[in-house]
């Protein structure tokens, strides 16, 4: 408040504007709804003797009190204005000053009140909102003299203040709170005077309360300062000196003001809210600083013990523990739990072998447990009793845990997130701390909910790291390390930032003639639309390659099938198709950066260079191919540009660096993709996606490929029989030759009697498994028959298919081939 003397500047005073304040709301029916503390020390009524009472027998909020009013509390109401705004609800606020007198706590007293009314609109009862405050606390007090009677203290302190104040006058008025600097924190304070409301009704009131203007006291006609409502708890000092003084008092058998000692309770009431909001503000600053499940549940429990309590166990429910959706609805008694945390200060190992992590179990109806994870509600449990603890320990089977349980306070609170029980946390006290109480209940329900929000983003984030990793692991092919004539090696690494799933790939198909496909691409962008279209390309890819398409002219369809995909579909791709008999690579890019040769003769790596090409989905541009001979051993290593590309570096670092890191020798396949990965990761600065796939061009000898051309006879099928035979004795494979031989006739057989060929190839390579085929100029391919007991035809490729480990059919330029592989004998 301003202080100051006729004609000299005001001062401002040490507590300004900063005086307690009751509050007290009054609903549609004129019936008081809240009465604050500070209500009842300003008018001396309870709280349960206001709450429901009508407000103009309670409050002065209208006019002077006449001074011969015989009770306390006998006011004029308030009066037509303030009586209006609750029917027809104006939207003007209205202040006053009143001197209450009567009988207060056996003793007379005068109170100088100063009060704001605000008419409430909106959902709630709420249709009233009053401020009040004692004048006399604005006045400077030096204390009573020593045994004076603090009533008459009182009094004579009100009617000393306006004389100290020597102002013009005190009077209650409005005004915005824009008006004065630091308007937000003043109006962050309003809240706290309403403490028994909900966060939503306070949120309203207040801000109808700035909206109409915020409450000041007028000095003067030029000079107000805001009020900032203040808890009106009595700082550590002055509260002993009053009990002092009240002692004094009381040892001189004068009477002793109810203010001078009950405030003691109230500052401890405050004192334990404000420990436990401080509890919980700061258990929330300890759990959640990673989005990792189990890092989460460890700090939930340590967050609680010893401060809260002595022992922590932590159960979830096993889908979440695990990462997956669970059935909509409460759980039931065959819901398992399982136990993922105990924490507590009992001597070590004391609950580990009776309540061990990782165990799951149910809980049946009559547990409290049963009782909190179906309600959602906190379960107290003040003291358990024998019957309780034996109920508990009934369900753990071999092990007795009432030793741990019995006779200490319990408090069981859900761990649940959006409707949604998740889990639970038992909460047990020692016998000698006090047991819990109503307020630890909310605590715990608080501290529960807060968990419970951070253990499901935890949850949510696990889940869908899951999904990822199954989505990523679904596109992505196991390829099998060995194929004929060559070794492959895969490793593939998601973005570091930008989540686990990407659109690079890598692939190999298996080729007739025992060549082998080998593709790596790069969908542009990342996340699921990019995974998306890749699994769609990597699936076009395959069955074009097993079609045996050339390389120029697989790109050409996949760039067909980009655009009629969507316009915004764009990918580089390299594909290679190696020919082990022939030791020939065919190659084809569509922007992609080219791969890098090994070469096994001097070890000497270099970058391919190929016909670049556009990007997979550009549209209208040519691909061209390359052939090039290779030699047993050599290694081709492609990749995406994840690997070699660095924010700010040129991409012909990173491939200078792949080119070098390649050529140097390693113990095996997999070494040396490592040493790829450390070589160019440890750069830093990457954020894509990497695929990585290393062949090592192992060639297939001459000796081991065995070609004979045969006529269009029935008479050519005993002879390309005996040639198998023939050949299987000089490769020692003579336990294959009964299974060779079925198989051979029954695919040459099938090309003399359906064919339109002029001639029969008939081919066997031996690496790995045994490979025959058999190619003719027609390009009909060959299907299964259903054949019937009577049917004389439809049954030849029916014994390949139950012969032979593989099977497969492609067409050619000049035809088609037809191909099967038997396993090789172990030896």
């Amino acid at each position: 408040m301003e202080q100051g003397t006729p004609g000299e500047p005001p001062t401002q005073s040490a507590a300004s504007g900063r005086i307690p304040l009751a509050v007290v709301v009054v609903d549609g029916a004129g019936l008081v709804s809240h009465w604050s503390v500070g209500a009842r020390r300003l008018f001396g009524y309870e709280k349960e003797d206001a709450v429901g009472r009508p407000v103009g027998d309670l409050l002065p909020v209208h006019g002077a009190i006449p001074e011969d009013r015989e009770s306390y509390g006998a006011f004029d109401g308030l009066g037509p204005d303030l009586e209006t705004s609750l029917d027809r609800r104006i939207s003007y606020p209205a202040a006053g000053r009143a001197r209450l007198t009567g009988s207060r706590s056996g003793g007379d007293c005068r109170v100088d009140v100063l009060w704001w009314a605000y008419p409430l609109v909106g959902p709630g009862p709420e249709r009233l909102l009053v401020l009040a405050a004692d004048a006399a606390r604005l006045a400077a007090y030096d204390g009573p003299e020593s045994g004076q009677d603090p009533r008459t203290e009182r009094n004579e302190r009100t009617e000393r203040s306006e004389r100290e104040l020597r102002v013009e006058r005190i009077a209650p008025g409005f005004a915005l709170h824009t008006d004065f600097p630091g308007a937000d924190e003043l109006a962050a304070r309003l809240p706290e005077i309403l403490p028994s409301m909900s966060v939503g009704e306070s949120a309203r009131i207040v801000a109808q309360v700035l909206e109409l203007g915020y409450p000041v006291l007028e000095f003067s006609h030029h000079d107000r300062v805001p009020v900032t409502p203040d808890w009106g708890v009595a700082r550590r000092a002055e509260r002993k000196e009053r009990r002092q003084r009240a002692a004094q008092a009381a040892a001189r058998g004068l009477p002793v003001a109810p203010d001078a000692v009950d405030d003691e309770g109230e500052d401890l009431e405050y004192a334990a809210v404000r420990e436990h909001l401080e509890f919980l503000n700061e258990v929330s600053g300890r759990i959640g600083s990673s989005l990792d499940l189990s890092r989460t549940i460890v700090e939930v429990s340590r967050a609680v013990v010893p401060r809260f309590t002595d022992v922590a166990g932590t159960y979830l429910r096993e889908q979440v523990v695990a990462g997956e959706g669970f059935p909509e609805g409460p759980p039931d008694e065959t819901t398992m739990w399982h136990r993922v945390a105990v924490e507590h200060t009992d001597e070590p190992g004391r609950w580990d072998d009776v309540v061990p992590v990782g165990e799951s179990m149910p809980f049946p109806a009559h547990t409290p447990f049963f009782q909190c994870m179906t309600s959602g509600d906190p379960v107290l449990v003040p003291r358990i009793t024998e019957e309780m603890g034996n109920a508990i320990a009934s369900q753990f089977e071999k092990r007795d845990i009432r030793p741990l349980i019995n006779h200490r306070s319990m408090l069981v609170v859900p761990l649940k997130a959006r409707n949604v029980v998740l889990g639970f946390m038992i909460l047990l006290r020692h016998r000698e701390r006090p047991v819990f109480n109503d307020m630890d209940r909310v605590t715990g329900a608080e501290l529960a909910a807060r968990a419970g929000l951070v253990l499901d983003n935890a949850r949510m984030y696990t889940y869908q790291e899951s999904v990822a990793d199954t989505l990523q692991d679904s596109m992505l092919p196991h390829i099998q390390p060995r194929m004929p004539g060559c070794d492959i090696a895969t490793r593939y690494l998601p973005g570091t930032l930008l989540g686990r799933v990407g659109g690079d790939w890598f692939d190999s198909v298996k080729l007739p003639g025992s060549r082998t496909a080998l593709v790596v691409g790069d969908v542009m962008g990342h996340g699921l639309n990019s995974a998306a279209m890749m699994g769609q390309l990597r699936t076009a890819v395959q069955t074009m390659a097993a079609l045996d398409l050339p390389p120029e002219q697989l790109l050409r369809n996949l760039d067909d099938l980009a655009q009629r995909l969507g316009e915004h579909y764009l990918a580089t791709c390299l594909y290679a198709v190696y020919d082990p008999i022939a030791s020939e690579l065919h190659l084809a890019n569509a922007g992609h950066i080219p791969p890098v040769l090994v070469r096994a003769a001097d070890g000497r790596s270099e970058l391919l260079d190929l016909p670049t090409g556009a990007p997979i989905g550009v549209g209208g541009v040519p691909f061209e191919s390359v052939t090039m001979r290779v030699a047993p051993g050599d290694r081709l290593l492609m990749c995406t540009d994840g690997l070699v590309e660095v924010r700010g570096e040129d991409i012909g670092v990173g491939l200078a660096t792949l080119t070098e890191s390649a050529a140097h020798p390693a113990a095996s396949m997999d070494d040396a993709c490592d040493t790829i990965i450390r070589a160019l990761n440890t750069r830093g600065g990457r954020k894509d996606d990497v695929a990585l796939l290393m062949a090592r061009l192992n060639g297939i000898p001459a000796e081991n490929v065995a070609h004979w051309r045969l006529a269009v006879d029935p008479a050519e099928v005993g002879r390309a029989r005996d040639m198998v035979r023939a050949q299987l004795r000089g490769w020692s494979l003579e336990g294959l030759s009964d299974t060779a031989e079925l198989v051979v006739g029954e695919l040459v057989t099938n090309v003399v009697r359906h064919a339109r060929s002029s001639r029969i190839d008939l081919r066997m390579v031996r690496s790995g498994v045994l490979v025959c085929e058999v190619e003719d100029e027609d390009q009909t391919l060959p299907t299964l028959l259903s054949a019937g007991p009577a049917d004389e035809f439809g049954r030849g490729l029916r014994v390949v298919s139950g012969l032979a480990k593989e099977w497969g059919t492609s067409r050619t330029r000049a035809g088609k081939t037809v191909w099967c592989e038997l396993a090789l004998p172990r030896r």
